[in-house]
C-alpha cells in the first residue's frame, strides 16, 4: 500500500466511476449489486495516505510476470511514479517508499504494450494506445524490468486506462523536468528536525569535524564562498592551507575554470595531501602575487608536487554516455544479439574498458599518494566529474575507513554531492546534451573492488544496488540538483543572504529558518529494517577497522620527496616540470591540451615498483598497510550481472544471493525441491538399490 505521513489523505484525480476490483475481489455497494465507485475503492482499499502532492491517476489488477511463481497484485500510476502492489502486502508507515516495487516516472526508459504474440507497441510520451493491452513492459533506466499482465473478464478498460495514464504522466513529467524534493512531513515526522544519518557538510561545524577527523593540521576552513559569490558549484566551505588568507583565496580562484581553485580533497595519515582543482583560466592576467599564491596553494607546504592530468587516458563524457546506452540496449530482454556473439557485443560497448581505465589510473594515483610525502593535485577542466571519481577511488584504495558503510556514504557526500557533481544534468534530468552517467561508472568501479577484496568492505552489493537505483528516484534533492547552491536555494537556507541569491524564493516562516529535506542517506524511509541489515557485508573482516591500520602522521612510513621537485603524471609515468602555473615565461604543460604533450614511453614496471625503487628481482613490492591495488587485466574486470541483467531472470541463474538470509532462503528452497522430487520408496527397495550386487546384476 502507499502510506504517507500520519493524518495525510489521498489526492485522487477525478475519473469516471466504473467497476473496480480490490485486492480481495470485486466489492459491491450494499443492496445494489453494483461495484463501488473508484474514489471509495481507492480510499478504503489501496491506502490511507500518499506522498505530498501526489495524485493517483489510474490503477488496475494484474499479475507481475517474469517471476517464479507469478505475483498477483495491482498496478498503480500516479503523477510521480508507477508502482506494483502485491496482494496482501502492506507498506509500513515508517517506509513510505519501496525501491523494489516503485518506478519513478523519470526512471522509465521504455514502455511497451503487448496484445497476443505479435502485436507490440512502443509507447512514447504523448503516444496513443491502439489496442487493449494484455501485458505491459516497463524498462527502467536502472536496468530493472516491470512486466505486468492483465486479467480478462470485464477489466480491459482498466488495463487501457492505466497504460494511457502512464503515457500521459511521462509526458507531463518531461515537461516539468525537475522535482522539488519531498519534505519530512511525508514520513509522519514531527516538527522536530530530523538528524541526518551522516554529516551533509552544509555547515562549517560539519567541515571542521571532518578536517580534524582526517588529521589535516596544515589546513584550515575557508568561508570565502559562504555566499556562493566565488563559485556556485563549490560548497560553502572548503579547506585551504593555513597560511593562505581568504582574500588571497578569492583572487587565486578567479584564475581557474568556473572559479574552482585548488583545495584539499583528502589528507593521508602518512602526510601526503590529495588536492583537486579546475583547469587554469589562461585568459586571465594574474600579477606576480596571485601567481605566488596559486603556486603556494598547489604545493600545500610540500617540496614534492605532482600534477595529474585527470582526463589523460580516460574516456570523454560522450564516450561514457554512448557506452552506457549500448550496455543498456545489450542487456534488454529483447536484445537482438545472438547468444554466441553476446560477449563480443559486450566488449564492443567499451563500458568495461572504461571501468578498467578508471581503476588503473586510481591505482597509480594511490601509489603516488602513499609512496612519498607530497602534494598530488588532480586537475580536470571542470573539476566536477572525473576528479570526483578518481579522488573517491583513491580514498577507497588507501583508507580503510572509507570502506566502512558510514565512511563510504560520507565519501560520496563530500566528493560528489558537496563538491558539485552535476547529477541532474549527467543523468538526463535537464534535457541537455551533456548527459553522461559518471557516477554510475564510479559505482561499477566500487563493485569491482568489492568482488576482488570482499573482506575489506563493510558494505555489501545490496547497498551498491540500492545507491545505484536511488539516482533515478526523485524523492530527495541529493541527485536532483547540480550544485550545492541549488540544493540550498530549494531548502530556503539563504534567507540571510543578499537578494542576488534568493530571487524568486520567499523567506521561510519565522522560527524555522531551514526547511529540512531528505537526503538519499535516509534509507529507513525507503527500505525496511530487514533490507537495511542487508547493506552490511557478512564477509567483512573487523580486523580491517580504521583504528588499527596506521598511526596518524607516522614519520617512518613515507619518504619525503626531493626539494622543489615538480612532476606531471601522464601515461603511467612521471615527467619533470619546470613550473606549476601557465602564466610565466613558458606555458605549463597542463595549460595545453594533453594531446599535444610529449608522450613518455609506458614503463613495463608497475608504478609501485617505480615509486618504491625496488629492483625487479626482489619480487612484488610490499604494500603499505591499508593500501589495496586492484586488478584490472583481462577477466579481472567483470560484468555487474546482478545490476545490468536484472531484466533477464534466466541469466541470473547461478548467481548466489548477496546476503546470508538470501543464501539460507535459496538453500531451503533447494531442499524443498529435493524433497518433492525424491520418489517415495520402501525400505526394501532402498536396500536393493544400495546393494552393490543388485546394482551389478542390473547393469548386466
Amino acid at each position: 500500500m502507499w502510506w504517507g505521513g500520519r493524518g495525510q489523505s489521498f489526492n485522487i484525480a477525478p475519473q469516471e466511476e466504473e467497476p473496480e476490483m480490490g485486492l480481495s475481489g470485486p466489492k459491491s455497494v450494499q443492496g445494489s449489486g453494483m461495484p463501488e465507485p473508484r474514489s471509495h475503492q481507492l480510499g478504503s482499499c489501496l491506502a490511507s495516505g500518499c506522498l505530498p502532492g501526489e495524485q493517483i491517476l489510474a490503477w488496475a489488477p494484474g499479475v507481475r510476470k517474469g517471476l517464479e511463481p507469478e505475483l498477483p497484485g495491482t498496478l498503480i500510476c500516479s503523477n510521480l511514479r508507477v508502482t506494483f502492489q502485491p496482494c496482501g502486502w502492506q507498506r509500513s508507515e515508517e517506509t513510505p517508499l519501496s525501491s523494489e516495487y516503485d518506478f519513478s516516472l523519470a526512471n522509465i526508459g521504455r514502455l511497451e504494450a503487448v496484445n497476443g504474440l505479435s502485436r507490440v507497441q512502443l509507447l512514447r510520451p504523448g503516444s496513443l494506445l491502439k489496442f487493449i493491452p494484455e501485458e505491459i513492459l516497463i524498462h527502467g533506466q536502472d536496468f530493472r524490468l516491470l512486466r505486468v499482465g492483465f486479467e480478462a473478464g470485464g477489466l480491459e478498460p482498466q488495463a487501457f486506462q492505466v497504460t494511457m495514464a502512464i503515457v500521459q504522466a511521462r509526458a507531463q513529467n518531461r515537461q516539468a523536468q525537475q522535482y522539488a524534493g519531498i519534505t519530512l512531513s511525508k514520513a509522519g515526522q514531527s516538527s522536530v528536525s530530523r538528524k541526518p544519518p551522516i554529516p551533509l557538510l552544509e555547515t562549517s561545524e560539519d567541515w571542521e569535524i571532518e578536517r580534524k577527523k582526517q588529521g589535516a593540521r596544515g589546513w584550515r576552513l575557508s568561508t570565502v564562498n559562504e555566499r556562493f559569490d566565488v563559485a556556485t558549484s563549490l560548497p560553502r566551505y572548503f579547506w585551504v592551507p593555513n597560511r593562505t588568507l581568504d582574500s588571497e583565496v578569492r583572487r587565486a580562484f578567479g584564475h581557474f575554470h568556473q572559479g574552482r581553485g585548488p583545495r584539499l580533497s583528502w589528507h593521508h595519515p602518512g602526510g601526503s595531501d590529495l588536492l583537486r582543482c579546475g583547469g587554469f583560466y589562461t585568459a586571465s592576467d594574474p600579477n606576480k602575487e596571485d601567481i605566488r599564491v596559486v603556486e603556494s596553494m598547489l604545493q600545500a607546504g610540500h617540496s614534492d608536487v605532482v600534477l595529474v592530468d585527470t582526463m589523460d587516458e580516460l574516456p570523454s563524457l560522450a564516450d561514457v554516455q554512448l557506452a552506457h546506452l549500448r550496455l543498456r540496449a545489450l542487456c534488454l530482454p529483447d536484445s537482438s544479439v545472438a547468444e554466441d556473439k553476446w560477449l563480443s557485443a559486450l566488449d564492443g560497448t567499451r563500458w568495461l574498458d572504461y571501468v578498467r581505465s578508471c581503476l588503473r589510473k586510481a591505482s597509480d594515483i594511490s601509489v603516488l599518494v602513499t609512496s612519498r610525502v607530497r602534494s598530488v593535485v588532480l586537475q580536470e577542466r571542470g573539476d566536477r566529474d572525473f576528479n570526483g571519481l578518481l579522488s573517491s577511488l583513491v580514498q577507497l584504495l588507501s583508507a580503510p575507513e572509507a570502506r566502512t558503510l558510514l565512511g563510504f556514504q560520507s565519501l560520496v557526500q563530500r566528493e560528489w554531492v558537496a563538491a558539485g557533481h552535476p547529477f541532474l544534468t549527467r543523468l538526463g534530468g535537464t534535457g541537455a546534451s551533456e548527459e553522461a552517467p559518471v557516477f554510475l561508472l564510479f559505482l561499477d568501479c566500487v563493485w569491482q573492488l568489492l568482488q576482488q577484496s570482499p573482506a575489506e568492505f563493510e558494505f555489501s552489493e545490496f547497498f551498491l544496488l540500492a545507491l545505484h537505483d536511488s539516482v533515478r528516484v526523485p524523492d530527495t534533492l541529493t541527485f536532483l540538483r547540480d550544485t550545492p547552491w541549488e540544493r540550498g536555494k530549494q531548502n530556503r537556507q539563504f534567507n540571510t543572504y543578499t537578494q542576488v541569491y534568493t530571487a524568486g524564493y520567499s523567506q521561510p516562516p519565522a522560527g524555522n529558518s531551514v526547511n529540512p529535506q531528505l537526503s538519499v542517506w535516509d534509507w529507513d524511509l525507503r527500505y525496511s529494517k530487514e533490507q537495511i541489515l542487508q547493506f552490511h557485508n557478512p564477509g567483512y573482516d573487523p580486523e580491517h577497522c580504521p583504528d588499527s591500520w596506521l598511526p596518524r602522521q607516522q614519520p617512518s612510513f613515507m619518504v619525503p620527496g626531493p626539494p622543489s621537485s615538480l612532476w606531471l603524471f601522464s601515461r603511467g609515468a612521471l615527467t619533470p616540470l619546470n613550473q606549476l602555473c601557465p602564466w610565466r615565461d613558458s606555458p605549463s604543460l597542463l595549460a595545453v591540451s594533453s594531446r599535444w604533450l610529449p608522450r613518455p614511453a609506458i614503463s613495463s614496471e608497475s608504478l609501485a615498483d617505480q615509486e618504491w625503487g625496488l629492483p625487479s628481482h626482489w619480487g612484488a613490492c610490499p604494500l603499505p598497510p591499508g593500501l589495496l591495488l586492484p586488478g584490472y587485466l583481462g577477466p579481472q574486470i567483470r560484468l555487474w550481472r546482478r545490476c545490468y541483467l536484472r531484466g533477464r531472470p534466466e541469466v541470473q541463474m547461478g548467481l548466489s544471493a548477496p546476503t546470508i538470509s538470501g543464501l539460507q532462503a535459496e538453500l531451503a528452497h533447494l531442499q524443498e525441491l529435493v524433497r518433492k522430487w525424491t520418489p517415495r520408496i520402501s525400505p526394501e527397495d532402498h536396500s536393493k538399490k544400495t546393494n552393490p550386487n543388485t546394482v551389478l546384476s542390473q547393469s548386466h
